[in-house]
Formats: structure tokens, sequence, C-alpha cells
């Protein structure tokens, strides 16, 4: 009889510490999320263009390097290479280099997708959207030997230009980056 009630008492301090801890952690859940809702209401505004607004961003005349990756929130290659270009802006942008991020998301997915991927993701590079049906006339103006796919990344100053219609690792964006600043 000793024992049993030793072993009722063990047991009810056991299921004590447990659901003290669990209240700990409702309560520390109920925090996060709490943080989270606050940051996904923070305001996000997206620039969108069409073919013809998106057009300054393609040419120079400065002595910058210009960086500029189509990409989609639905591409996962595009995704698994995000950080490899905000890596390049961070290291690059006091170096002349401006890395620009162009999101061909469809407007439905902006609000649902796109801006809570920019904010989980703190990304630093200029974000825009291209927003332009006409993708048969933009596309060969970008590169006319562009399919169209994405991953897709246009590297150029005043001087040069290369097309890449490729996902990149750090280093061979960083590689091909190095080709314009040396």
């Amino acid at each position: 009889m000793v024992v049993y009630i030793y072993s009722m008492r063990i047991l009810s301090l056991i299921l004590l510490v447990i659901l003290l801890s669990c209240k700990n952690d409702a309560n520390e859940n109920s925090t996060v999320a709490a943080d989270l809702q606050k940051e996904s209401n923070i305001e996000l505004d997206l620039t969108v263009y069409d073919f013809e607004g998106l057009k300054p961003y393609l040419k120079t005349m400065t002595d910058s390097v210009y960086v500029v990756n189509f990409w989609a929130t639905w591409c996962a290659p595009c995704i698994k290479e995000m950080p490899y270009f905000e890596a390049i802006n961070k290291k690059y942008k006091n170096k002349g280099v401006k890395v620009t991020l162009v999101s061909l998301d469809f407007p439905r997915k902006y609000e649902s997708h796109l801006k809570p991927f920019i904010k989980k993701n703190k990304l630093t590079s200029e974000v825009v959207v291209l927003n332009d049906p006409d993708s048969n006339s933009w596309i060969p103006e970008i590169n006319p030997d562009w399919s169209g796919a994405i991953p897709a990344t246009l590297i150029f100053s005043k001087d040069n230009r290369a097309f890449y219609e490729q996902p990149f690792t750090f280093e061979e964006l960083e590689a091909e980056l190095l080709k314009f600043i040396n």
C-alpha cells in the first residue's frame, strides 16, 4: 500500500510538471503566433510594372553593374538560388553592384505567396514585379535566345551584357559577376 501511495505521488508530480511545461509552451506558442501575426500585418508595397516600366532596369549608362534575376515563388530552383543573390547583394552593394529580383508571380498570388516570401526571407535586394501577359514580345527583348524558362539572370554594365537561363550556386554567380567587376 505504501508503494502504491508513493507511486501515485510521483505520478502526480510528473503530471503536474508536464502540465506546467505545456502551459509555458502554449504561452510561448501564442506569443510567437502573435509576433508572426504582427509581422504579417506589416505593409509591404510591391512595385508592379509592365514591360515598358521594367525597361529602365535592363540597361544603363552608369559605371554600376546590374544583376537582374527573373524568378517566381512557384519555381523551386529560383527559391533555392535566392540566398545567393541576397549574398551577392550584401557583399557587393558598396562596390557598384545593384541586384534586382524581378518576380514573375501571378497577380492573384501577390498577397498569399509573394509578399509573405519577401517578409519571411527578409529580402534586401530590390524586388519588383513584372506583370505583362504579352511575354512573346518582351522575352526576346531581354534576350533573343531566352526560352522564357526561369530562373534566368541578366548581368550587365554599360559595356557588357550576359544572359543566363540557368540556376546558380553562389560560386558560379560570383564568378560571372566578377567578369564585370574586374
